[in-house]
């Protein structure tokens, strides 16, 4: 479904392409811990880890910028709201790092805290990293209007600039994010205005609330939004609620793809992979990979191949949440 030909035209079209990304951002601290230096503490007698190093890297939707920047957006445009405190600060810090990545509709507020996840990773000789129990910081109360209004206002201006949105509905609790009921809504009324518009949406649990948009749920995602129990019923009837393509994820089994251009879901096989495996953000980074591909005057079925391929990469890269640059697609292509 990807031939080399389309590949090649997806990367010389990314560098031109300007990419939103509306959702939360979250901080991802990794908290690189050397076995060998652990001590007791005096005061409790319990294990005293030994920091030995910190990585501070943009998580959740910044999973996706991350990918984004890898493989070459000339612009990528986060629409979000971040804490003004350290870990926000710590976060503006790596999204600066990256000029590709367009700073000015980043809301900060007093009135939250940015979003965090704290990672110790334990280092010991001739093992891999181990993930200890994972620290997390995260909102529990209801978006401030004021926030709410500003993500509004914000999504409104920059949406006549942008080639693709992907929206990045990832935190559980209902209107704790700043995708809520009111910005679903906006966002419903700039596609219907725009149906050229690419607009692509990943969200945990409300899948089945967007409308005018491609859906791309994984299959807990896609079972759970449609209240199907049969996953290509679950498709086709979220396909009906969407009005545009569903590209449902399943792991190695790859993507079913729903469009109005066929009758029923069709496969998209993923590509084999040998070895360790780790899956955490390849649904963000085949997220990012659709986007482009289709932005990039691919087909849905192209670009959900390129998805794929992409997947395929970043899963291979153990203890971090992996991205791909082009000279990694072409060699991997290269390989199969």
């Amino acid at each position: 479904m990807l031939s080399l030909r389309v590949l090649e035209q997806i990367l010389a079209s990314i560098p031109n392409r300007t990419i939103g990304v509306l959702g939360d951002l979250f901080l991802d601290r990794y908290l690189d811990l050397d076995a060998s230096l652990t001590e007791p503490s005096i005061e409790t007698g319990l294990d005293a880890y030994q920091v030995v190093g910190v990585r501070s890297l943009p998580g959740a939707a910044g999973t996706v910028i991350n990918n984004l920047v890898a493989l070459g957006v000339g612009r990528v445009v986060p629409i979000t709201m971040i804490g003004a405190d350290g870990e926000g600060f710590e976060l503006r810090q790596a999204l600066e790092r990256m000029p590709a990545v367009v700073l000015s509709n980043i809301a900060t507020t007093l009135e939250r805290r940015t979003p965090t996840y704290t990672k110790p990773m334990l280092n010991s000789t001739g093992e891999s990293p181990r993930e200890l129990n994972r620290l997390d910081i995260k909102n529990r109360q209801p978006l401030p209007r004021d926030v709410e209004t500003k993500i509004l206002e914000m999504l409104s201006s920059t949406w006549p600039a942008l080639d693709a949105l992907l929206v990045l509905d990832q935190v559980s609790e209902p209107e704790c994010g700043v995708v809520t009921a009111r910005v679903r809504g906006r966002l419903a009324d700039l596609a219907a205005a725009r149906p050229d518009k690419i607009v692509i949406v990943d969200s945990r649990e409300r899948i089945g609330l967007f409308r005018n948009a491609i859906l791309k749920p994984n299959e807990r995602e896609c079972l759970r939004g449609s209240d199907a129990t049969n996953l290509r019923d679950a498709i086709m009837r979220l396909f009906d609620l969407s009005g545009r393509a569903v590209v449902c994820t399943r792991g190695a089994l790859g993507m079913l793809v729903a469009s109005n251009t066929q009758s029923e879901p069709m496969d998209v096989p993923g590509y084999p992979v040998k070895g360790a495996i780790d899956t955490v953000g390849a649904g963000d980074s085949s997220s990012a990979a659709l986007a482009c591909a289709l932005a990039s005057g691919a087909s849905l079925l192209e670009a959900a191949a390129f998805g794929n391929l992409i997947a395929s990469i970043t899963i291979q890269q153990i203890g971090t949440t992996g991205t791909a640059s082009p000279e990694q697609v072409r060699k991997r292509w290269r390989e199969l």
